[in-house]
């Protein structure tokens, strides 16, 4: 009984959803959160859910959650092999997120996920209709066929370039970071932070350290951005101001995150010193 109602309801969404969109955005302004634990809570119908989910996308950049996976899918650009998304504790922090900065260049559409419960929904939901969802904030940045060969070339090169000093920034961070390393996902930002593939996102480690939790919290990986005039300043100042601007590059990409650092007070105070 409870497996034919719930198909049944699924289908009533999906008609309203269809024919009716107005009615559709009501009902899931309404119990749009609770939908999302769909995918994770019910597998049968994971698919069925999957539909009839909404989202917010830099598309519009509007905190209106009025996207389907179908909608972002039938705008992918050509070349372009997997759903992009990125997730952080508020629509403001996620909309103006440095990971985002190469993807508004090459005008890819990105889902903004801001509610508590996308995390969660996210590591159930890791594929729509044999495309993989991909956070634009964890592992390799990789584009498929929209990568420029010139920004590969322009990347290697500049690894190149600044490989004495990220090697020294390594040591400076080794407490903070896992690893430091030229990155071409920003355009404007001076630094971001990467975590790996597996790692949980940021978002879910605050819920769970806010809820009691011990979650196991894993050191980011800094990206930097080598168009970016503070990374010239890192290689003229390697002597006494190294340290300090390496860590304010680690504490900035954290406060761009939406994150806070372990020690505001230090970082204000070596923030004065650079000044």
């Amino acid at each position: 009984i409870r497996g034919g109602s719930i198909k049944k309801i699924l289908s009533h969404l999906s008609k309203i959803a269809k024919n009716d969109k107005e009615q559709y955005a009501e009902f899931w302004k309404n119990f749009g959160a609770v939908m999302k634990e769909g995918p994770a809570e019910d597998f049968a119908n994971k698919e069925a859910v999957a539909k009839l989910l909404r989202f917010s996308s830099t598309l519009t950049d509007s905190e209106t959650q009025d996207v389907s996976l179908e909608d972002y899918v039938s705008r992918m650009k050509e070349g372009q092999k997997k759903i992009y998304y990125i997730t952080a504790d508020s629509f403001t922090a996620a909309k103006n997120s440095p990971h985002l900065e190469v993807f508004r260049k090459k005008e890819i559409e990105v889902l903004i996920l801001s509610e508590r419960v996308d995390e969660w929904m996210v590591s159930h939901l890791t594929e729509f209709d044999g495309t993989q969802l991909q956070a634009v904030s964890k592992g390799d940045l990789d584009l498929g066929d929209i990568e420029d060969e010139a920004e590969k070339k322009a990347q290697e090169k500049a690894e190149g370039d600044f490989k004495d000093v990220i090697e020294k920034v390594k040591v400076c961070l080794q407490d903070k970071a896992k690893d430091v390393r030229i990155t071409h996902r920003l355009t404007e930002s001076p630094s971001c932070l990467v975590l790996e593939q597996q790692d949980m996102g940021m978002q879910m480690q605050q819920i769970l350290k806010a809820a009691g939790q011990n979650a196991q919290v894993s050191k980011p990986i800094l990206e930097v951005n080598p168009e970016h005039e503070l990374l010239a300043q890192l290689t003229v100042r390697a002597g006494d101001q190294l340290d300090d601007l390496s860590n304010i590059l680690i504490d900035q990409a954290m406060l761009a995150e939406g994150g806070q650092t372990d020690d505001p007070a230090a970082f204000v105070k070596r923030m004065h010193g650079v000044i």
